[in-house]
């Protein structure tokens, strides 16, 4: 059996593709039926995805059985190009009856990235988090043995992204001297600092005129599975010049709530209802343009930046999504982050 692939079985376990995968070395696992043909794949991302998803009981949510393949019949060449076109690092080769020939890879190297940057704030102090952000900046507190910024920064890689400028204030020698120009993650990293408080939209007053494409902006606080190149599609392909990152919250009621008329009497009676609400995630796209709103050297937060250019009648919009999603605002946040992620 060819490296990194594994025997299908229906009674395969959650530690058995762990154990395979971790095996593998690479993130990358291809499985398979007695026969040799293509059953699919599995990856570190679908890995972190059942475990915050709470979904890995259940192998059918964590299998990808219907990946993307290369046909036997292309050059080394054209799967090269294939691969680059996708922006994948590896793909299973296959043949016309669907059996896997092999796994073809391309080299650090030879990986093609998008030329979006993404922009991380990592300014804040973290005063609601305690003595636990006394000595170090909240982004460099572990989750599972890794700062939390450097779980951002793997997490836009795994989707593309290697361009990043973080954004530091309170304590930002410590990121810069963990991460320095991001060589030895594979990434390239920047860095503006901010003299003063500035907000989110503020912050990035200080790099205008850098940027040519649509653009992340991310805080740093935040453990997500969104998956960042299909929001970056959905920005580009609604015209929208700002995308807001949102997501569906529900919240009850503990009692029942009353309705009167101007005379208190009573017309209408509900026990317990539920409410459905939609909150800012903390992440966005824009367009390169959005920056010309922005005064330099002023504080300015993300939500009277979206006031601003709606009422200049400016595209805004929201993209919803279901993935996994944290604020480690609060010790209680911090807490849940390290009981949900172990890897």
């Amino acid at each position: 059996m060819l490296k990194n692939t594994m025997l299908y079985d229906p009674d395969l376990t959650f530690l058995n593709l762990l154990e395979e995968l971790n095996k593998s070395g690479n993130g990358f696992l291809v499985i398979v039926d007695s026969n040799g043909k293509l059953i699919g794949i599995v990856t570190d991302g679908d890995i972190r995805r059942a475990i915050l998803n709470k979904t890995s009981d259940s192998l059918k949510s964590i299998i990808n059985f219907s990946p993307i393949t290369a046909s036997s019949k292309l050059s080394n060449r054209e799967k090269m190009n294939f691969l680059k076109e996708i922006k994948r690092r590896q793909i299973p080769v296959v043949d016309q009856n669907n059996c896997l020939v092999e796994i073809f890879y391309l080299d650090d190297e030879d990986v093609h990235y998008h030329e979006n940057h993404v922009v991380i704030m990592a300014g804040g102090l973290g005063s609601r988090l305690g003595d636990l952000t006394k000595e170090i900046p909240k982004p460099m507190l572990e989750v599972g043995g890794k700062p939390i910024l450097e779980r951002i920064i793997y997490s836009f890689k795994e989707s593309g992204y290697n361009k990043f400028i973080i954004c530091l204030n309170y304590k930002g020698e410590i990121i810069k001297n963990y991460f320095n120009n991001g060589g030895d993650f594979g990434v390239e990293i920047q860095y503006t600092f901010e003299e003063k408080k500035m907000g989110t939209a503020g912050a990035l007053g200080l790099i205008k005129n850098q940027l040519n494409h649509p653009f992340f902006v991310v805080n740093a606080d935040i453990l997500t599975t969104a998956k960042y190149d299909e929001l970056m599609s959905f920005h580009i392909k609604s015209n929208a010049v700002a995308t807001m990152c949102v997501k569906k919250m529900q919240y009850q009621i503990p009692y029942a709530t009353i309705e009167v008329d101007s005379f208190n009497q009573i017309q209408s009676m509900t026990e317990k209802p539920t409410h459905e609400y939609k909150i800012n995630t903390g992440i966005y796209v824009l367009n390169p343009e959005v920056l010309l709103n922005i005064v330099e050297n002023e504080y300015l937060d993300m939500t009277t930046l979206f006031d601003y250019m709606k009422n200049k009648k400016l595209k805004l919009i929201t993209y919803d999504f279901d993935e996994y999603w944290l604020d480690i605002g609060r010790k209680a946040d911090f807490v849940k982050a390290n009981l949900d992620i172990t890897i």
